[in-house]
C-alpha cells in the first residue's frame, strides 16, 4: 500500500523543464566525454593499454556505482526531499551532514582497502590478462581509487542540488572531470608512450574529480546553511535513509555483477575486446543518461515530494509515468534503430582516427547494434525504479535486478564464448553478444517493474499505438538515410555523419510530426522560436 500523510497537494512540479536542464546538463558533459573518448581512441587504438585502461576503470568505479549517484540518491533524495518540502530545515541539514560523514568515512577506509588488494582485485576482474597488460592495469586502478572516492561525494551534492531544483550543476559538473583528461591527453599523447600516457591519463582522472566535487560544494553549502557535519546520534530520518541504502546497494551490487561479468567474459576474446565493449558502451549509455537518467532524476525528487491521501499519490504516479514513458520514447526509439542500422556512422564520426582503423568501427558497430535490443526497456526500467524508490520500497527493484543479473550473465557466456564457435565466426563478435544479453534482460526486468507498479499504483496505460508510430518513423528514416550513406566514402567519419545522421533526425522529426506525435510537434515549435 501507498503511504502518504493527509496533507494537502504540493503545487506539481514542472518535470519538463527539470528534464530539460539535466538533459543539458548530461548532454555537454557526454559531448566533452565523447572529445575524450574520440582523443583517447586516436592514440591508443584498440591497443593492450587500452584495454588496461578501460579494465582498470571499471574496477574503482564498482565503487562509484555501489556508493554515488544511484543508491545514494535513491536512498537519501526521498527523505532529504521530504523534508525540504516540509521546509524542515533543521533537521534536513542534519541528516545531509550525517550521510555526508558517513561517505567520507566509509569511502576513506574502501579506497586504502582497494590500493592495498589490487593485485587480487585483477584476477577476479580481468583473469584473461597476462603479462604488461596486467601490469599496467595493477599500476592504473591504484591510481583511480582516490579519485573515485571524491566521486562518491559529488554524488552527495547531486543529491541535496536535485533536491531543492538545482538540476543544470549537478550534471554538467562532469565537465571538468573531462577537460582534466583531455588537457592530459593532448599534452603528453604526441610524445609519451601509451603505458606512461594511460597513467598520466588516470592522473588526471583524478585532479579532474576533485575539481568536479569543488565547483558543486559553494552551491550545496549557499542551499543548506543548517548543514550539521557530525554524528552525535542517528534520528529517524538518517536511520530511514540507511535502512533504504543496503537494499539498494545490494541491487546496484547486483548491476555491478554484471558489468563485471561482461569485463570478465571479454578479457578472453581476442585482444581489444575490453576496450571495444566500453568504446560501444559509452555511446549506448548516451541515450540512456540524456532522455533516461534526465527524466527519471527529475521524476526522483518530484515524486518523492508528492503529498495528499493515498489515492491522489497513486494518481500522481500513474500521471507521472505515462507522460514520461512517451518523452523517453520519442528519443530512444530512433537512437536504437540508428545503433542498428547506422552505428558505422555513429562511431566512426567519435573514434575513427589515428589507431582507431575502419575494422575497429565496424567492430564497435557490432556491438553497438546488439544494444539496441533493450534500449528502450532499459531506459524506461529506470524511470519505474525511481518511481518505486519514492515510494521507498527498494526490495522489489533488487529482485528484479536479481533476475535481469542471473539471465544476463547465462545469455552472455552462451553468446560471448560458444555462440560464434557454432556460426562459424570470428570469436571477436563475442562481443556484441554481451550487450544482446543484456538487452533481453532487460526487456524481462522490465515487464515485472511495470506489472509491480501496476499493482501498487493503479493500471498504468501503455502507449502501444505512440511507441509503434514511432518505430514506424524511425525505421523509414533510417532507410532513407541508409540510401545516402551507400553513396558516400567509409574513410571519411566526419562528412559521412553530417550527411547521414542529420538528414536521419531530420526525416524521423518530420515523419513524428506526420503522424500526430506531440513531442514532434512541440519540438517543431521550439525550433521554429
Amino acid at each position: 500500500m501507498i503511504a502518504a500523510p493527509d496533507r494537502p497537494q504540493a503545487k506539481p512540479t514542472s518535470i519538463g523543464r527539470s528534464a530539460f536542464l539535466v538533459a543539458a546538463g548530461i548532454f555537454l558533459s557526454r559531448i566533452f566525454g565523447l572529445v575524450r573518448e574520440s582523443i583517447f581512441a586516436h592514440y591508443f587504438g584498440l591497443s593492450f593499454a587500452a584495454d588496461a585502461f578501460r579494465a582498470a576503470l571499471r574496477i574503482p568505479n564498482i565503487l562509484q556505482n555501489l556508493f554515488g549517484e544511484g543508491a545514494l540518491s535513491a536512498s537519501f533524495i526521498p527523505v532529504y526531499a521530504r523534508l525540504v518540502a516540509q521546509e524542515s530545515k533543521e533537521e534536513a541539514g542534519k541528516v545531509a551532514g550525517a550521510v555526508f560523514s558517513i561517505l567520507a568515512l566509509v569511502m576513506s577506509v574502501l579506497v586504502l582497502a582497494g590500493v592495498v588488494a589490487t593485485p587480487w582485485l585483477i584476477d577476479l576482474i580481468a583473469p584473461g590478462f597476462h603479462g604488461q597488460t596486467r601490469i599496467l592495469t595493477i599500476q592504473l586502478v591504484r591510481i583511480f581509487f582516490p579519485g573515485i572516492g571524491l566521486m562518491v561525494l559529488s554524488a552527495w551534492c547531486l543529491g541535496i542540488l536535485n533536491s531543492h531544483g538545482k538540476f543544470f550543476l549537478s550534471y554538467v559538473s562532469p565537465v571538468v572531470w573531462n577537460i582534466a583528461q583531455i588537457a592530459a591527453l593532448l599534452i603528453f599523447g604526441p610524445r609519451s608512450e601509451l603505458s606512461y600516457l594511460a597513467i598520466y591519463t588516470a592522473w588526471a582522472s583524478v585532479i579532474g574529480a576533485g575539481l568536479q566535487f569543488l565547483v558543486q560544494l559553494p552551491v550545496v553549502l549557499r542551499l543548506a546553511p543548517a548543514l550539521r557535519f557530525w554524528l552525535s546520534s542517528l534520528g529517524e530520518n538518517i536511520r530511514t535513509v540507511i535502512n533504504n541504502f543496503f537494499p539498494i546497494f545490494v541491487s546496484r551490487g547486483v548491476t555491478q555483477l554484471s558489468a563485471y561479468i561482461d569485463t570478465l567474459l571479454a578479457s578472453f576474446l581476442p585482444m581489444g575486446a575490453v576496450a571495444a565493449l566500453f568504446n560501444a558502451q559509452a555511446l549506448y549509455l548516451l541515450p540512456v543518461s540524456l532522455f533516461g537518467m534526465s527524466v527519471s532524476a527529475a521524476e526522483l525528487p518530484a515524486m518523492s515530494s508528492a503529498l495528499g491521501s493515498e489515492q491522489q499519490v497513486a494518481e500522481a504516479l500513474r500521471k507521472r509515468i505515462e507522460s514520461s514513458t512517451k518523452r523517453i520514447a520519442f528519443f530512444v526509439v530512433p537512437s536504437a534503430i540508428a545503433f542498428l542500422a547506422l552505428g558505422d556512422v555513429v562511431a566512426g564520426v567519435i573514434y575513427q582516427s589515428g589507431k582507431f582503423t575502419r575494422a575497429d568501427t565496424v567492430w564497435v558497430w557490432g556491438i553497438l547494434a546488439g544494444s539496441a535490443v533493450g534500449l528502450l526497456a532499459a531506459t524506461v526500467g529506470r524511470l519505474y525504479s525511481s518511481a518505486y524508490y519514492a515510494l521507498r520500497d527498494t526490495k522489489t527493484p533488487l529482485r528484479y535486478a536479481i533476475v535481469r543479473v542471473l539471465l544476463t550473465s547465462a545469455l552472455g557466456y552462451f553468446f560471448a564464448l560458444h555462440l560464434p564457435g557454432i556460426l562459424g565466426i570470428s570469436p571477436r563478435w563475442g562481443a556484441a553478444g554481451l550487450t544482446a544479453s543484456y538487452g533481453m534482460a532487460a526487456w524481462v526486468e522490465f515487464l515485472l517493474l511495470r506489472r509491480g507498479m501496476s499493482r501498487r499504483a493503479g493500471k498504468i496505460q501503455s502507449p502501444v499505438g505512440y511507441i509503434a508510430r514511432l518505430w514506424t518513423a524511425a525505421v523509414i528514416s533510417a532507410g532513407l538515410a541508409w540510401a545516402i550513406r551507400l553513396g558516400l566514402h567509409p574513410h571519411r567519419p566526419v562528412v559521412a555523419a553530417g550527411l547521414v545522421l542529420v538528414p536521419y533526425g531530420i526525416f524521423y522529426l518530420g515523419l513524428t510530426a506526420t503522424m500526430g506525435v506531440d513531442q514532434a510537434s512541440a519540438l517543431w515549435r521550439r525550433l521554429k522560436r
